[in-house]
């Protein structure tokens, strides 16, 4: 499946890149060679990242699927009981 931005947060990471190269680096990032690292960014490293949150989001569903019996369980056969803890000198029929 390949990784792709829309158009807002591209524009927003090339910026973001762009910034980083003016503040860091000694020299800037045009607007061309910031898309092309992006670019490469996104299918270089970006499937590691993307899979990683999969996991992590399928762990984390994992886990409550496995607690959803004790979430959701509902103890059976109570209509006698409450009859039989209301008056507790009526024995069980």
């Amino acid at each position: 499946m390949a990784i792709e931005l829309d158009k807002q947060t591209r524009e927003e990471a090339i910026a973001s890149l762009q910034r980083y190269f003016r503040e860091n680096m000694e020299e800037p990032l045009g607007n061309i060679g910031a898309g092309a690292l992006l670019g490469f960014f996104i299918e270089e490293i970006g499937p590691a990242i993307y899979n990683q949150g999969v996991a992590d989001a399928q762990a984390r569903m994992l886990a409550r699927v496995e607690d959803l019996d004790i979430e959701v369980h509902e103890e059976g056969f109570r209509y006698w009981r409450k009859y039989d803890e209301a008056a507790p000198g009526r024995g069980k029929r």
